[in-house]
């Protein structure tokens, strides 16, 4: 699975599909074409067996500086009517972020420099990501005159609290990976020099695992957020009921009877 999309580049290699991020001299800000391939590359990875993990990263030094609201406020001399952030949103980065969250295939994103606005939002969004030590996290949006978007304020406080919330929110505070991973924003830091090789290995864990309880897994973790107890039992049930019926289940199952280590094979 490839895709000549602007700004990113897509590569599969086995089980593991890359997105890299790839406007190094932008620090990899996101336009409105990147946001498009992201959620168009995502859910066809959803859809496609080949695939079993997506490894999210950025080109360069940097992961994501956020969105070019210069280009999109008027920087190529065409300044948008005005409701035009309403009329986008929806169907861009407000579709992306769900779309992240709601995939049943694991996601693992790997930070380093600059993780800014949506660029943070797709940190939260990933379902393991490993970021470098030093990476800076920025939420800039009041200390530029507007509102969180990216679902940044819904993910921000679930993750690492109201107040320190509030911190990066309100007072615009940034945090380095080290603290991200203490405040439990993200999953863990790592060195620079080691945040490739530790994604990387994250990802071939994933691709090696039970694909569609880790699937089933990711949906009842998010379906959990928001549904009543009552309905989160019938999800547990029902995504036992599917995970029960795969192949995996049954290799399971043999490798625990005759003390081996599984082989998966994501059916």
């Amino acid at each position: 699975m490839t895709s000549d999309i602007p700004g990113l580049t897509v590569a599969q290699g086995g089980s593991v599909l890359r997105i890299q991020l790839n406007r190094p001299d932008k620090r990899n800000a996101i336009d409105d074409t990147m946001v498009a391939g992201l959620i168009n590359t995502i859910v066809e990875a959803g859809t496609d067996e080949s695939v079993r993990v997506i490894l999210l990263d950025g080109a360069g030094d940097h992961f994501c500086s956020g969105a070019d609201i210069v280009k999109r406020n008027g920087g190529d001399g065409k300044r948008p009517r005005a409701g035009s952030i309403q009329r986008r949103l929806p169907a861009q980065a407000h579709r992306l972020i769900p779309v992240m969250l709601e995939s049943q295939t694991p996601i693992v994103c790997a930070v380093r420099g600059w993780a800014a606005g949506i660029g943070m939002g797709l940190a939260l969004a990933a379902d393991v990501t490993v970021v470098a030590d030093d990476a800076r996290f920025w939420a800039p949006y009041c200390s530029r005159g507007f509102t969180p978007d990216a679902g940044v304020s819904w993910l921000l406080p679930r993750r690492i609290g109201e107040m320190r919330a509030r911190r990066m929110l309100i007072l615009g505070e940034q945090i380095d990976g080290h603290r991200a991973a203490e405040w439990g924003l993200i999953e863990r830091s790592v060195p620079s020099d080691a945040v490739t090789s530790e994604a990387e290995k994250v990802a071939g864990e994933l691709a090696a695992g039970p694909t569609v309880a880790l699937g089933l897994t990711k949906w009842l973790l998010h379906s959990g957020q928001s549904a009543p107890f009552d309905a989160h039992l019938r999800n547990e049930a029902f995504a036992m009921e599917l995970s029960s019926r795969s192949e995996d289940f049954r290799e399971g199952l043999s490798a625990f009877s005759n003390k081996r280590r599984a082989e998966f094979t994501g059916r």
